[in-house]
């Protein structure tokens, strides 16, 4: 194994702690956040039995589904977030969480298309405790498109003409 294959080798392992949060309409990194949960999409799929085919099993794609996606951050004298979730109209933003590796490049991006915020949890306040305040935001989205670049949230992802979200 040459010396060039051992770093990009090491090149393509990512931390997880390398992470920051774009939200539009504004594109910029609102918020440092200490973790992000929930992230996943699961397709639900129907058995078919097929006449005569005993040892296999057919499945029918059905739908799409989308996990609540979970942000927390130190509480701070930004109420961007406060804001978003109490707000009554436009409510609908598209997210997107960039994962960084320890240079500072983009190695995966996750574009929530769609999201609306539908929980807001305060810090849990202690008389004794010295940890920082933490607060949470549970958001539920739409649609999902992930790239290996970010590029910042420049390209908007609209609804076509019928209502719904462009495929990737």
């Amino acid at each position: 194994m040459t010396n060039s294959s051992k770093f990009a080798r090491a090149e393509s392992y990512v931390t997880t702690n390398h992470f920051y949060v774009e939200m539009l309409p504004t594109a910029t990194i609102v918020a440092g956040f200490t973790e992000c949960s929930g992230l996943s999409a699961k397709v639900e799929v129907q058995p078919v039995s097929e006449g005569g085919v005993n040892d296999q099993q057919r499945f029918l794609l059905k739908q799409t589904s989308f996990t609540e996606v979970t942000l927390k951050h130190g509480v701070t004298n930004d109420l961007s977030f406060w804001r978003w979730f109490t707000a009554t109209t436009n409510r609908r933003r598209n997210i997107r969480i960039l994962l960084f590796n320890q240079a500072g490049d983009t190695r995966q991006c996750w574009t929530l298309i769609g999201a609306v915020p539908v929980g807001w949890s305060a810090p849990s306040l202690q008389a004794d405790g010295n940890s920082v305040a933490i607060e949470e935001l549970k958001i539920a989205f739409e649609g999902l498109t992930v790239a290996f670049e970010g590029g910042g949230i420049a390209t908007v992802v609209a609804r076509d003409s019928s209502g719904s979200f462009p495929s990737s």
